[in-house]
């Protein structure tokens, strides 16, 4: 079985390696274990998603809480799918990564909603495509600028940081390049597709609720 496999490789490990090393403690990860840590990180990453849809939802409108859940799945399935191609070890700071590159990604395309919900109420009668045109431009300098600056730091840490972060830090710079991407290519024009006029009873509400 896996402990006698275990007791093999220790014994074989220690013939080439001499008496002279101590041995204090030895850890086996089977492939129970694997299936459970996979399993446990696949349930956070996708309660983290639902949560932050249905925050946007309520916070915006239904339209936004889509959008914003389309571009999360699409930042953490492009996360796995780098991963799987670059045949990198997917453990616990892979998942941290993972949900890491989502908060970041939800930042991202909220500055970018409330900027589209604000135009909302300023221009009822602009056309939907130059209202988003509109509010991306607005947003543009700020997204790219904290997403330069991230990854900066980022580079950093993968040349100094040592290889035991590596796939951590490759994993949060694609993150934060897709994340970025996708709250402007992917969120705001799923806007349109999901039929968002100006005028809208959400951005009505949020205009009310502010006059005093």
């Amino acid at each position: 079985g896996d402990e006698k496999a275990q007791l093999a490789a220790i014994l074989t490990i220690k013939e080439a390696l001499g008496e002279g090393l101590d041995y204090r403690r030895t850890e086996f990860v089977g492939p129970k274990v694997g299936d459970e840590l996979i399993q446990a990180g696949l349930t956070a990453v996708i309660l983290a998603l639902l949560a932050m849809m249905i925050y946007i939802w309520f916070r915006f409108e239904w339209q936004f809480g889509i959008g914003a859940l389309t571009a999360l799945s699409h930042d953490v399935i492009t996360t796995i799918g780098l991963f799987a191609v670059l045949q990198l070890e997917f453990n616990l700071a892979t998942i941290a990564a993972i949900l890491t590159i989502a908060g970041y990604s939800i930042n991202d395309t909220v500055v970018v909603y409330d900027r589209v919900r604000e135009n909302l109420r300023k221009y009822r009668k602009m056309d939907m495509l130059e209202l988003l045109n509109l509010s991306i431009n607005q947003t543009l300098a700020r997204t790219t600028m904290t997403s330069v600056t991230t990854l900066l730091a980022l580079v950093a840490l993968y040349i100094f940081g040592g290889a035991v972060i590596h796939d951590f830090v490759l994993a949060m710079m694609w993150g934060v390049f897709i994340g970025t991407y996708s709250s402007i290519f992917v969120a705001a024009p799923l806007l349109i597709k999901l039929k968002l006029r100006p005028g809208s009873a959400g951005a009505l509400v949020a205009e009310e609720t502010k006059t005093p």
